[in-house]
């Protein structure tokens, strides 16, 4: 899900979603048939145009400006899946399946050693 507060029309939003697959591309996800990857976008820009006058008012970006837009949201994809597993904690399910917690360390080692962080 990508919030904004840029004023962006739906058309533009949607684009905005779809490069939501390249913050997960860049993380090594690639889509596999069972992924049920589904993105939306939605902004909180033009409060008040749902209502129920004839005519409303509203402010838009112009599609020459929206590129840094698709960047920071590849961006905040690569942090958010980052963050996910940086969180994760090991846990137990049914039948005593056990999935254990990345080892930030080595995590963060690895994340160096390829350039992804400083």
């Amino acid at each position: 899900m990508v919030a904004t507060d840029a004023p962006l029309l739906p058309h533009q939003l949607k684009r905005l979603a779809t490069r939501v697959s390249l913050g997960i591309g860049r993380q090594g996800g690639f889509g596999g048939n069972g992924s049920g990857d589904i993105f939306i976008a939605f902004s909180t820009a033009n409060p008040g145009t749902w209502s129920s006058d004839s005519m409303t008012s509203l402010r838009m970006l112009t599609n020459d400006r929206i590129s840094p837009l698709f960047q920071a949201t590849a961006q905040a994809t690569e942090a958010a899946i980052t963050n996910a597993l940086l969180a994760a904690e090991t846990t137990t399910g049914a039948n005593d399946l056990r999935v254990y917690a990345m080892p930030v360390d080595r995590m963060l080692a690895a994340m160096r050693k390829y350039g992804r962080i400083k």
